[in-house]
């Protein structure tokens, strides 16, 4: 069983900054692709970042130019460094990781964590 713990989210103003974490934990797994998803009250939850095992990223058009994504593969842990933010930013952020157990077929789940509310004032 794979477990993600978020940390990082918080109040801040419109133009501030923010970077995530987000750490896998568990025993005898791999890490494939990793990411962060965000959601607000009545809306589905759309894709802010991701990135690859290579790695690759890919980002949501509305973020581009002001979040990075990045990973630390031997921590299994993957961050989004949130500048410029504004107050449309505002949202639960899910961290997302796609894990397996290695193996000659490895069979791939996803996994996300609980949540962490990042809130931009204007």
């Amino acid at each position: 069983q794979v477990h993600l713990v978020e940390s990082g989210g918080g109040l801040v103003q419109a133009g501030g900054s923010l970077t995530l974490s987000c750490v896998a934990s568990g025993s005898g797994f791999n890490v494939n692709t990793m990411g962060w998803y965000r959601q607000v009250p009545g809306k589905q939850r759309e894709l802010v970042a991701t990135i690859g095992s290579i790695p690759n990223t890919d980002y949501a058009d509305s973020v581009k130019g002001r979040f990075t994504i990045s990973r630390d593969n031997a921590k299994n842990t993957v961050y989004l460094q949130m500048t410029s933010l504004k107050p449309e930013d505002t949202a639960v952020y899910y961290c997302y990781a796609e894990c397996g157990t290695p193996g000659i077929v490895t069979t791939w789940y996803d996994y996300w964590g609980q949540g962490t509310q990042v809130t931009v004032s204007s």
